[in-house]
């Protein structure tokens, strides 16, 4: 740091006294010339005149040599400072615009009702505010550059119920002899409870945190308090999990949560539920962030997006917002999903995600992808959304034409059976070896096939969706990191639409992306067969 860099202190050589000018290493100048005493200039000779202008040289040279060291000091110091003024304006303004989002949120919980929505609807949307109030709360906590109020009158809690069984955790330091050599007393204890929670049962962790002091010197040594999610909150991790995975993954709102804790004896307020949740999407983030960047180290991308209704605080309608989804192929060393939710499915969105990755996506053929396409990303197609196509056509009216053309697509989905367990070499070989005649073949029928079509016609359509998008469609013969389709991340996108008939909504943009962090946490586990919980 530049702020704690010794910095020599430049002393003028006319603001030192005149007895000490001259002065070199506590020596007289001319004395460093041999000299007993040189007062005037024509009496030395031609050496001492070299020496002492030599002598003079070095001294005129190592000055600039700390004048120019001091000016970079300074100029670094500078640059520092500059960047902390910048930094602190930065937190400054976040600050107001989060202080300004706590007010909004506020308004909305003690307002009046919002008269488009049902009971049931309010209900719901009254546990996203108290989340989101209290996620800007957290936030607002780290990045806050002023202190923190204290209360005068901090809130009772009740004490947690006395018919839980308890288990007593014990906290003593690792050793309890004195640095002067003394044993140490112990001589008290701090205990603290927390709410421990296992599928149908609670019970209650006793922290025991005992308190040993030196009688010689005084010394009064305790364990440390284990750094919590909630700082001096009742739920254990157990309790937090549990609260999460019902949410996000069991699709239970935080109301029915309350009466299932209610029957098991407990009884949690639903505004302290939703601060968990709002606090725990905040700690979480750092988790997602790093999926994120996993995810994008990889070369080959699924992504997907789907609908979901958001309601802003205040508004009585709702509009669609949508949830983008971006998952690593089957076939890749890192497994996982990462969910992003945003107000709109412009291609902006997408862009912002993918920004600086360059590798193969495999997608549908929504406009949005193209701009992508021409920042180094590579379309990969989906062969599931060129059979759809066929499927929809052979449905509608038994064409022979759709079923020629899936009865083909089969033989192509029987060989990526016989590859999916191969290696990448083995699988691009096979590939080769086996589905690209079929391709070829494929396509020269289609082509055949569409000038006897009429324009317009659904037969038509379904034909020209699989010829303009060929190249990318036969992209997976060539790699065997690529599959075959985009089935993979549309399997990962499901759970949404679970979710949407349970949540009903998405109360506002930060309570949408809580849920697609966590939910991108939940999904990852579940797809690297971890229990998420």
């Amino acid at each position: 740091s530049y702020d704690q860099a010794p910095v020599t202190p430049f002393i003028s050589f006319k603001s030192r006294p005149y007895s000490q000018r001259g002065i070199v290493n506590g020596r007289p100048l001319w004395h460093c010339t041999g000299m007993e005493k040189a007062s005037d200039l024509n009496q030395l000779t031609a050496d001492q005149l070299r020496t002492m202008v030599a002598q003079l040289s070095t001294q005129v040279r190592e000055r600039d040599e700390q004048i120019t060291r001091q000016a970079r000091l300074i100029a670094d110091r500078d640059t520092v400072i500059a960047r902390r003024d910048e930094a602190i304006k930065r937190y400054q303004i976040r600050e107001e615009q989060m202080s300004h989002e706590i007010a909004l949120l506020r308004r909305h919980r003690y307002g009046k009702s919002s008269e488009g929505l049902d009971k049931h609807q309010l209900s719901l949307l009254q546990e996203l505010i108290n989340e989101d109030t209290a996620a800007v709360e957290t936030e607002l906590e780290k990045i806050s550059v002023r202190k923190p109020k204290v209360d005068k009158q901090p809130p009772k809690r009740q004490p947690l119920p006395p018919q839980l069984p308890r288990t007593e955790i014990h906290h003593e330091p690792d050793s309890t002899t004195c640095a002067c050599g003394c044993g140490m007393t112990r001589i008290g204890e701090d205990v603290s409870e927390k709410l421990d929670y296992q599928p149908g049962t609670f019970s209650v962790e006793r922290h025991i945190r005992g308190k040993w002091a030196c009688a010689s010197c005084e010394t009064l040594v305790q364990k440390p308090v284990v750094p919590h999610i909630t700082d001096k909150g009742i739920p254990t991790t157990n309790l937090l999990s549990q609260v999460l995975i019902a949410k996000y993954a069991d699709h239970l709102p935080l109301y029915r949560q309350q009466q299932i804790f209610a029957r098991a004896g407990v009884d949690l307020p639903r505004s302290t539920l939703a601060d968990w949740v709002g606090r725990c999407g905040v700690e979480l983030t750092p988790l997602v962030e790093q999926l994120r960047e996993a995810l994008k180290q990889q070369t080959v991308l699924h992504a997907d997006e789907t609908p979901v209704s958001m309601l802003a605080p205040g508004n009585k309608r709702t509009h669609t917002a949508y949830v983008w989804a971006y998952a690593a192929t089957r076939y890749a060393d890192v497994q996982g999903v990462v969910y992003d939710f945003r107000p709109s499915r412009s291609g902006k969105e997408a862009r912002d995600f993918l920004e600086g990755w360059k590798g193969n996506l495999v997608c549908d053929d929504y406009s949005g992808y193209k701009a992508s396409f021409s920042q180094g990303v590579t379309e990969i197609g989906c062969m599931a959304h060129a059979r759809r196509k066929f499927h929809d056509l052979h449905v509608a009216n038994q064409s022979p034409i759709a079923e020629k053309a899936l009865h083909t697509i089969a033989l192509l989905y029987d060989i990526e059976r016989e590859a999916a367990e191969l290696d990448h070499d083995t699988r691009r070989q096979l590939r080769q070896d086996k589905a690209k005649h079929i391709l070829d073949q494929l396509r020269k029928w289609l082509i055949g096939q569409r000038e006897q079509v009429t324009n317009g016609t659904t037969t038509a359509k379904a034909i020209d969706y699989s010829l303009k998008r060929w190249q990318a469609l036969t992209r997976y013969l060539d790699d065997g990191h690529v599959p075959i389709d985009n089935n993979w991340v549309e399997n990962q996108i499901r759970p949404w639409a679970l979710g949407r008939s349970n949540w009903l909504f998405a109360g506002s943009l930060r309570s949408g992306q809580r849920a697609a962090n966590i939910m991108s946490l939940i999904q990852s586990a579940k797809i690297n067969g971890l229990n998420p919980q």
